[in-house]
């Protein structure tokens, strides 16, 4: 199958398509979309494209998902470049397929891939290749309520060398995973441990680009939340302001009608976070990006002048945050109606259930 746009910049790729003969029976298949969980079941093909320094993007295919067979040499096991993605697509009432804004996962994808030094795949190839998958996949995009079918676009080094340097051979890959209802039983707040002796990452460093290294540095302050009884963990920078969650971002509503985001070069752009903000912009919210420090934090909530503040992300869409939780104190935090009438908003949009007024859905199997 070839996408082809007239609009676009560059050619469609030429797309191979060899059919998983193992691929999943209706009954399994049923099985599956019954409960199908979070990241633990995949659909029965990948997208897989070549980079070279020399050939640039070729070899475009779709395969049976399966192993990838990686030289030991591979610079990703030694030097850790790589980067990754993540965006659902979601089955509407009349069955057809969309997602929602994958021109910005493309542009974070492509500006994860100027910080780890790899190559930019353009943003119609990015697109290319969700279409390209949901076309002999699209089976998996699950119907239930709050369900969605989980793609992961990611890249990473595969030139064989130990040489410190960036490697001239890149893998590109989309694999998929149809994913549940975040929360079983509704929405809950969620107990967050202040990370006070870790950072998720530096001024300067890795932060803002989508790498699996920066979740790595995230797990063990993780399994310390864990222990504290808590949900999730939250990192501060060197100024002590507040940077995101292990995997999510934060953002905190003020009784004077402002909606105010932790902003810095080392916090990974949310789309699913702007999205929100845009929401709230359209009610009359007024939108703050800017430094919040922990201090502003949880003055504000004792003064009651943050009335709410909740996490969000691609998995969850939006968490309520119901105690902050560190060395010495446990504090409940305020809990609103702002973060749940935009979560059913934005989420009402991507199912097709309301107007997307923004122009933000893109249709995947026409």
């Amino acid at each position: 199958m070839t996408t082809i746009d007239a609009e676009t910049s560059v050619a469609p790729l030429e797309f191979a398509v060899t059919k998983n003969l193992n691929a999943a029976s209706p009954a399994r298949l049923a099985e599956v979309l019954e409960n199908p969980g979070f990241g633990v079941v995949f659909t029965d093909h990948m997208v897989d494209i070549c980079w070279s320094a020399k050939g640039g993007w070729h070899r475009p295919r779709v395969q049976p998902y399966g192993p990838i067979p990686l030289d030991p040499a591979a610079s990703v096991l030694h030097y850790a470049q790589e980067i990754f993605e993540g965006i659902k697509a979601y089955r509407h009432a009349d069955g057809s397929i969309h997602t929602f804004r994958p021109d910005r996962n493309a542009a974070r994808m492509q500006a994860s891939a100027r910080r780890l030094a790899l190559p930019e795949l353009p943003t119609e190839y990015f697109i290319q290749s969700l279409r390209e998958l949901i076309a002999v996949d699209g089976r998996w995009v699950p119907s239930g309520a709050d369900q969605s079918l989980y793609l992961r676009p990611f890249m990473f080094a595969k030139e064989a060398f130990l040489g410190v340097r960036a490697a001239q051979k890149v893998a590109y890959y989309v694999i998929a995973s149809p994913a549940g209802a975040y929360f079983t039983g509704g929405v809950k707040p969620v107990r967050i441990w202040l990370s006070e002796d870790y950072a998720r990452a530096g001024r300067g460093g890795t932060g803002k680009a989508k790498t699996g290294g920066n979740y790595a540095s995230s797990l063990l302050p993780q399994a310390e939340a864990s222990a504290k009884g808590c949900d999730q963990v939250v990192f501060l920078n060197e100024n002590r302001d507040v940077e995101e969650l292990g995997g999510m971002n934060v953002v905190f509503v003020f009784k004077d009608g402002r909606v105010v985001t932790p902003e810095s070069d080392s916090i990974l752009e949310g789309i699913t976070r702007d999205s929100l903000l845009q929401l709230a912009e359209d009610r009359g919210y007024t939108v703050e990006k800017r430094p919040i420090s922990i201090d502003e934090w949880r003055e504000g909530v004792a003064s009651g002048d943050i009335v709410e503040v909740f996490a969000c992300g691609t998995a969850a869409v939006v968490t309520p945050i119901g105690a902050l939780v560190g060395d010495g104190f446990d504090e409940p935090q305020p809990l609103g109606e702002l973060a749940l009438s935009l979560r059913e908003e934005l989420t009402d949009i991507q199912y097709g259930r309301r107007e997307d007024k923004h122009g933000w859905l893109l249709r995947l199997d026409a």
